[in-house]
């Protein structure tokens, strides 16, 4: 049996009952865990004593919805002075990690620093319940999302194993997210690195591991280096809505959209997979047209809205940066 490396073994073994979870479910999971994955049954036993219900994140995850943003209020969340320049912030004391990010995965350094700025504000937000109480809970207690997040439950204590972590020590979001960049276990398993080469993988305090994991994940999910995210556009005619797609992934080319009365700021080539969108701006409607690379920052999370606020902020903390260094050259 291979151990984790969290408690002592022995009297609190056979305490999972004092858990506020169903008894026999937890014993279903732990049965699981040492026939699948070869875990200590004692040693989990122990772990799930220590594991609490909160009631807090069940009710988070079931909260309603709030009303849903447009483009404009969704903006004015994340594209604040603050967050800009603690991008620039950021930027400036982990350029050498983000140089070497970027040259190695091809990843732009604005787009690594505005999706941890976006997550976590650069790694003051990255949560504050215990991931082993987050998972547990849904896992456990979920009546929609248990399947999902007891696979997550799975992946955390065998990302601990391999890390040699103690699962009780590490916090995130309501939702068992981690770190600066807000990775789930089975993303951590799949694309977090060592990328300061210290044999540890910590996405948690260590900002260069954060920043070369998120370079890694978006590589993996296809980013093509070099090429554009996406274009600004105007419409004109009667056929320009039949352009507009609600499903994130690219579909028509950008010769189909234009044939339908749009006209871009830059060019795009023709045969480019693209989808075109209209969104409510403070100014009024906008119209966009996205392409791969737009896609691939869906990625990490399934909204246009999150996707165009991490762009946007990326440029916006690259302009900063570019003024502040020419300022300081003069100066």
């Amino acid at each position: 049996m291979v151990t984790l490396p969290l408690l002592s073994l022995g009297a609190m073994a056979k305490q999972t009952t004092s858990t506020a979870f169903d008894k026999q479910v937890v014993e279903h999971f732990v049965a699981e865990m040492e026939a699948k994955h070869q875990f200590s049954r004692n040693t989990l036993e122990t772990l799930f004593a220590k594991v609490e219900r909160k009631q807090s994140i069940l009710d988070a995850m079931s909260r309603p919805a709030e009303k849903t943003k447009t483009w404009g209020e969704y903006r004015e969340i994340f594209l604040t002075n603050k967050r800009i320049k603690g991008g620039v912030e950021f930027w400036q004391k982990n350029q050498q990690a983000l140089t070497r990010a970027e040259q190695q995965y091809g990843i732009p350094a604005e787009i690594i620093v505005a999706i941890i700025g976006v997550e976590t504000f650069y790694g003051r937000q990255s949560g504050r319940f215990r991931v082993m109480d987050a998972l547990s809970t849904l896992g456990f207690e979920h009546p929609k999302r248990g399947p999902f997040f007891r696979k997550e439950l799975v992946n955390f204590l065998l990302m601990s194993r391999e890390q040699g972590i103690d699962p009780l020590a590490l916090k995130g979001s309501y939702a068992g997210a981690m770190g600066y960049p807000q990775f789930i276990p089975s993303s951590f398993r799949k694309f977090a690195i060592d990328f300061n080469n210290d044999k540890k993988v910590d996405i948690w305090k260590n900002s260069t591991d954060a920043i070369g994991s998120v370079a890694n994940y978006f590589k993996s999910h296809g980013w093509e280096t070099g090429k554009p995210v996406l274009a600004t556009a105007k419409v004109s005619g009667k056929s320009y809505r039949q352009a507009l797609q609600p499903k994130l992934e690219p579909q028509k080319t950008i010769s189909q959209i234009k044939s339908l009365g749009w006209e871009f700021a830059t060019p795009v080539v023709d045969k480019t997979k693209a989808r075109a969108i209209e969104l409510t701006g403070k100014q009024g409607v906008e119209h966009w047209v996205t392409l791969p690379n737009f896609y691939v920052i869906t990625r990490y999370n399934h909204s246009t809205l999150y996707a165009m606020a991490v762009y946007q902020l990326g440029q916006a903390i690259k302009t900063e940066r570019l003024a502040l260094n020419q300022s300081n050259s003069k100066g």
